[in-house]
């Protein structure tokens, strides 16, 4: 094992004849912010939990911190913050106590936890709600709470499942804006995420997890270069004037046949549209776009909706 602040080799998960995850390599950098993306059933909170040390491993090796799940469950979790899908703050308490009280689980005195509250109450922008009632906080305001309560302990590394799940954009970019915060004051993140552009705007590395197995790795930018095109080709056509993917698959690198568009990847998506033209086809409607994270997400884990 290297200086990577998360480090696993081999990693499994199993519950009873289930292999949620599948043998997995992991190397967490210290400052870096990590990411996993995957379908449902990938195997990413089992994952997360494992780190978390809330769930044990089934074989492999994990390092957290530099200690061992097994043996420093406890002195791990003093050390690390965790943000996990659905908030689960305390709403008879006010936004103040949430805080508060959680600070003193980690055996922090009264003072420190009063002084870390209102520092973190600045940080989330909730200090003009500090004394209110938890329930009527919009679910934005409830998400930045729950990621202040998991920063009252100095966390050297913060684990986020989801973290603007179900919030509106103005939430997110706001909530984005606070992570990014934390990765120049030097905090690790790892993060599970469903939204592409999550991953692309936070992520400095990442993996793509599927069936409980890593089927790529690295920055956003490597990952879209080794498994997409520069840009992609949008067409739409009249049903009747729909030509065979195989007529424009000389004109890319390759064709996507969906249900209401072709996706044509290419390096040159405005000379792709011309070769189409020229090819006598005529759509309805033409959009050229810079690839993304979730062309090469989608190519690697399918299309198919995972329940």
């Amino acid at each position: 094992m290297g200086d990577g602040l998360v480090q696993a080799c081999g990693l499994t998960k199993h519950f009873g004849s289930f292999e949620a995850v599948r043998g997995i390599d992991v190397d967490v950098a210290r400052g870096e912010v990590f990411g996993f993306l995957g379908p449902n059933g990938a195997g990413k909170s089992s994952t997360m939990r494992m780190i978390a040390c809330v769930s044990p491993r089934s074989g492999g090796t994990l390092s957290v911190l530099g200690l061992d799940p097994d043996r420093d469950g406890p002195r791990i979790r003093a050390r690390i913050g965790v943000v996990p899908q659905l908030d689960n703050l305390d709403t008879e308490l006010t936004v103040r106590q949430n805080l508060q009280i959680y600070g003193r689980y980690f055996g922090l005195s009264r003072a420190h936890v009063r002084e870390k509250a209102t520092e973190l109450l600045a940080f989330a922008r909730l200090t003009d709600r500090a004394d209110e009632a938890v329930d009527p906080l919009s679910g934005g305001m409830k998400r930045r709470l729950t990621i202040a309560r998991a920063l009252v302990n100095d966390p050297e590394l913060l684990l986020l499942d989801e973290p603007t799940t179900g919030l509106d954009p103005q939430a997110r970019h706001l909530l984005w804006e606070r992570l990014y915060r934390l990765k120049r004051e030097g905090v690790t993140q790892i993060i599970t995420t469903h939204y592409m552009d999550e991953a692309e705007q936070l992520c400095d590395r990442l993996v793509v997890m599927d069936n409980g197995l890593i089927v790529a790795e690295g920055s956003p930018a490597d990952l879209i270069a080794r498994y997409s095109t520069r840009e992609v080709l949008e067409l739409r056509f009249a049903a009747e004037d729909r030509p065979e993917v195989a007529a424009l698959e000389p004109l890319a690198e390759r064709v996507e046949e969906l249900p209401d568009r072709l996706l044509l990847y290419t390096p040159d998506g405005e000379h792709a549209q011309a070769q189409v033209h020229r090819a006598g086809y005529r759509p309805l409607s033409a959009l050229v776009r810079r690839s993304s994270l979730e062309d090469v997400f989608l190519r690697l884990t399918g299309r198919s909706l995972v329940e």
